[in-house]
């Protein structure tokens, strides 16, 4: 048996591609949109894609079961489970088998064994990878958003961000059902997950990329409540991150359908005469350069989006479908974001902008700087009597202190909550997360939609280190 992680540092998923070395047919678990990097794995150990498998409908990513299909005519297999709202609505032109809990499918020598484990959905499976059709024991566990290192998925997206009231408590108590199951594997079989540190499909995550039952069993902090159900209820709802915007929408394209990549977008780099010909009401630029690069000048309208994790949840939450975008950015870390942006969905990347080519070319546009003040700044600002202030931490952070009178919305729910917010206009709005660089992206959104926003260098962890004036909440 042949088996590669394949690991997106970006958006922090694992996909699977398993192969039989005897009849050279290889499958593909829970993969991207950009499926060449799966077919160009297969061509170069020998092997053919002929068929992929999903563990279960996806907020964080679009998959690329329905692309492998296209591309290469492999065989879908999905979860049958969970209810009719759960059930996939794409795959009649496609060879597929949708699973029930314990149905088998082989892959040359290969045998997988598909388990329902509801809670972070209702149709979530994980498979058994068996190394021998004729074999009693398994090898490991595909897992999925089910178990990580160190973590379970969490069971409040169906509430948070598909609105249906009431899920999270239901979803936890299914989570501790199906947490009781993992419990009574061998300790040996080795745990696989769809996730890493740095995702927002649970809390608090190892960075170690696979596991086994048995050091889970022992080590991680949720299956600890296995057996007090109420209490793991308490414990897996609290403290969950507040999920990007973009999340209902992979949700609702995974279910249904995703657009092909037919062909796939490829944005070519500007010269600078090219770059200062960009029409910036049309074009959207998102600026990864360093944040005083961009504080100091920046084409109008621009969002900037800080590098690794906060890219696509920043990028995913304030930008739409459709949306014609150029990034900017440094040539060698081009296709990494390019490819993070094609994942969740933001398909019109028109072009590729080099920092140097906007320092050459920026005289010729529409610039624009960010205000930002210090901690004692700010202080000296609420003194003064301002309640134009905003929190754009998590709720828990928030609950676990605030500045007094500030309002409250996570960075990545801005765009659904602006009527939350003071009304725009001339006088600023002071803008603070924790440490500074939430609310740098943050800011960047707000500019867009009529404000003065005002960033808070060093952010809250700075204005509550102020002397001799402690933080009240």
């Amino acid at each position: 048996m042949l088996f590669r992680l394949v690991y997106d540092e970006g958006l922090a998923h694992a996909s699977y591609f398993i192969g039989c070395q005897r009849t050279g047919q290889a499958i593909v678990f829970d993969p991207a949109r950009d499926v060449d990097r799966y077919i160009d794995m297969a061509s170069a150990h020998g092997m053919r894609i002929t068929a992929t498998a999903e563990t279960h409908i996806h907020a964080d990513f679009l998959s690329g079961c329905g692309e492998l299909a296209r591309r290469t005519g492999a065989h879908v297999y999905v979860s049958g489970e969970g209810g009719p709202d759960w059930q996939y609505q794409w795959l009649d032109p496609f060879p597929h088998t949708v699973l029930k809990d314990g149905d088998t499918f082989e892959l040359g020598g290969i045998r997988f064994r598909a388990i329902h484990t509801p809670g972070h959905t209702p149709e979530h499976m994980i498979y058994e990878v068996i190394d021998c059709p004729t074999a009693d024991e398994s090898l490991g566990l595909i897992t999925g958003d089910f178990v990580f290192v160190g973590s379970l998925g969490r069971p409040d997206l169906l509430e948070t961000e598909l609105g249906v009231t009431g899920a999270r408590e239901q979803s936890a108590r299914q989570l501790h059902d199906s947490a009781q199951r993992f419990m009574n594997m061998p300790d040996f079989l080795q745990v696989w997950p769809a996730h890493g540190s740095g995702s927002a499909c649970g809390k608090a995550l190892g960075a170690v990329p696979q596991s086994t039952v048995g050091y889970e069993r022992r080590a991680n902090p949720l299956l600890a409540h296995v057996g007090n159900e109420n209490a793991f209820v308490e414990e897996i709802l609290a403290g969950q991150p507040d999920p990007p915007l973009y999340f209902a929408r992979m949700k609702q394209q995974n279910r249904d359908g995703v657009p092909a990549l037919d062909p796939p977008p490829s944005p070519a780099f500007l010269d600078a005469a090219g770059c200062a010909a960009l029409d910036l009401d049309q074009v959207t630029i998102v600026d990864v350069r360093p944040w005083t690069q961009f504080k100091a000048k920046h084409a109008r309208n621009a969002i900037w989006a800080a590098p690794g994790a906060w890219f696509p949840a920043s990028t995913g939450s304030y930008l739409d479908p459709g949306q014609a975008i150029a990034l900017l950015i440094e040539e060698d870390f081009a296709e990494t974001y390019f490819r993070i942006l094609l994942r969740i969905g933001l398909d019109r990347i028109v072009a590729l902008i080099t920092p140097s080519v906007f320092s050459e070319a920026a005289s010729a546009m529409e610039t624009q700087s960010a205000d930002e003040i210090d901690a004692a700044e700010f202080q000296a600002a609420i003194e003064s009597g301002t309640d134009r202030i905003l929190d754009v931490r998590s709720a828990d952070e928030h609950d676990r202190g605030a500045v007094p009178g500030a309002g409250h919305v996570p960075w990545t729910r801005l765009a659904a909550h602006l009527d939350q917010l003071p009304p725009p206009g001339d006088e600023p709005l002071l803008v603070h997360c924790q440490g500074g660089l939430r609310s740098a992206m943050a800011v960047t959104y707000l500019r867009l939609h009529g404000y003065r926003p005002v960033n808070i260098a060093g952010g809250y962890g700075a204005w509550s280190r102020l002397a001799p004036r402690q933080p009240q909440s």
